[in-house]
């Protein structure tokens, strides 16, 4: 572990008040300055050390430290959002993003910001990874909210903490007593803090800082792999792969098919066509009759079924949502409940026509279902409640990584550009508007910007003709005009 400003200054946190530095922790935090950050960021009234509260023995009295916006005044109450941790002589520190008593001013524009709530979403999951308890609020400028008593359980022994700061604090974390780990929690949220300030990272400490960043960039959106799609197949065996246009979803069930089952199943594809007679039983003309007559046609759901009693067998339904489900599904609905496949006392049905001898029909414990769905098409309905309860849904979210694979710089500059607008700007019923990575995979540029000149750049275009962006309008055109350009010279 390096010996520097940060990670001395995370030893006292995680300490708690166990260890006061004899001079306050004012030289610390002050230290960041010039090793971390280029001075030209310090003032004075940027710093907070209030653990002589300590000593107080009034109800309120909470010790805390941290940094604040330098347009604050140099003591007293303050505004806008705040790098802070409360110490305490038995439980360490709880450490978080909090905004001052004052109000949101002078950082409205960072605490209503959608980007900086994502970016405190993803800080959670890396702290996940680390084993560190955390908690964020879903609102940061949500002053009249507090935090929630399932979260401060969360916390014992910061009671006194939430009782004087419950409205200002929405994103907390457990400070653990292990070096290595305490620094990486205290480095997160500095370095995330002074990323929302614009703050650079001088050149010693800027690739651990590139680091963290990434790691937080990379949670932003989750990744999901065949193998864990495959496991909650298996736990839920009906479920459904969601996401924005290119980002893979009928390429991975494919391969889930490939990989996981052998290959043994079915795909088919949903669209507005699609009927009851398609996917469960139906009666069509018999052309070796000699005579005008019908025979029963059994639909996907049954030849699927068919085929599970021979194995494991997927049936994929490309496009779900494309097709009026309710009436498509009719009262196969009804098996559709996980733990009630199979076994001896199945779920069952009566089918309209008789199919190999019986009108009963039911689902065999060897059949799993994946449907897709893009969530980018407005003009179709989403799935009723009823339906919904009986998925498990998994979102497919656009993956810089598969972008960066393919080493083309300008596909990686551009999927961050425009990354970059919907992350920050775009509210949470649009995100899932994010192109997908396929859009920027090519053999080479010139591939790269025919495939932005003809399928992403329009795109864009209908994006901003229907308004579906709301408020990040104006940044989607600006990047768009970029691609155009780059595409098109």
């Amino acid at each position: 572990m390096p010996d520097d400003s940060l990670s001395r200054l995370a030893d006292v946190i995680r300490q708690g008040l166990r260890s006061v530095p004899e001079k306050g922790v004012r030289p610390l935090l002050e230290g960041l300055f010039g090793e971390r950050f280029p001075k030209r960021h310090f003032e004075p009234s940027v710093i907070r050390d209030a653990y002589a509260l300590a000593s107080v023995e009034e109800r309120d009295g909470v010790p805390f430290a941290g940094l604040i916006h330098p347009d604050n005044p140099p003591s007293g109450p303050y505004g806008g959002t705040s790098v802070v941790w409360f110490p305490t002589s038995e439980n360490g520190s709880l450490i978080g993003f909090g905004v001052g008593t004052r109000g949101l001013s002078p950082d409205e524009g960072i605490l209503t910001k959608p980007g900086h709530r994502r970016r405190l979403v993803a800080l959670r999951r890396y702290l996940k990874e680390l084993g560190v308890e955390a908690w964020t609020k879903s609102d940061p400028s949500a002053l009249n909210q507090l935090v929630p008593k399932a979260a401060r359980d969360r916390f014992p022994g910061f009671e006194r903490v939430f009782q004087r700061y419950g409205s200002e604090m929405y994103c907390n974390a457990r400070v653990p007593d292990d070096p290595e780990v305490a620094r990486k929690v205290v480095q997160a949220f500095v370095d995330l803090y002074a990323h929302e300030r614009n703050w650079q990272i001088l050149q010693g400490f800027k690739a651990e800082s590139e680091k963290l960043l990434g790691y937080i960039w990379d949670r932003t959106f989750e990744a999901v792999d065949a193998e864990q799609m495959n496991e909650v197949l298996k736990a839920r065996r009906f479920v459904i792969l969601q996401g924005p246009p290119g980002t893979g979803k009928t390429r991975l069930a494919e391969q889930i098919r490939r990989d996981f089952f052998g290959g043994h199943g079915i795909t088919v594809q949903f669209h507005p066509a699609v009927t009851y007679e398609d996917f469960l039983v139906g009666l069509s003309p018999d052309a070796e009759a000699g005579s005008l007559r019908f025979g029963v046609r059994p639909g996907w759901l049954v030849e699927a079924a068919r085929l599970a009693k021979d194995g494991p067998t997927l049936l994929i339904l490309d496009e779900i949502n494309r097709a009026d489900l309710a009436k498509v599904l009719g009262e196969a609905v009804f098996l559709f409940e996980p733990g009630e496949v199979g076994g001896e006392h199945p779920r069952r049905v009566r089918l309209a026509h008789a199919v190999d001898g019986t009108h009963e029909f039911s689902l065999p414990h060897g059949l799993f279902v994946l449907g897709t769905m893009n969530t980018a098409d407005r003009s179709i309905a989403p799935i009723d409640i009823a339906i919904r309860r009986r998925f498990a849904f998994v979102t497919l979210l656009p993956q810089r990584s598969v972008v960066a694979a393919q080493k083309l710089p300008l596909a990686l500059t551009i999927f961050d550009q425009l990354a970059g607008v919907f992350v920050e700007h775009v509210p949470d019923d649009s995100l899932d508007l994010l192109p997908g990575h396929a859009y920027f995979l090519a053999t080479d540029e010139e591939a790269l910007c025919q495939r932005f000149r003809y399928e992403l750049v329009p795109l864009l275009d209908e994006y901003l003709r229907q308004g579906l962006i709301g408020p990040a309008a104006s940044e989607l055109q600006a990047v768009r005009d970029t691609i155009s350009d780059i595409a098109t010279v």
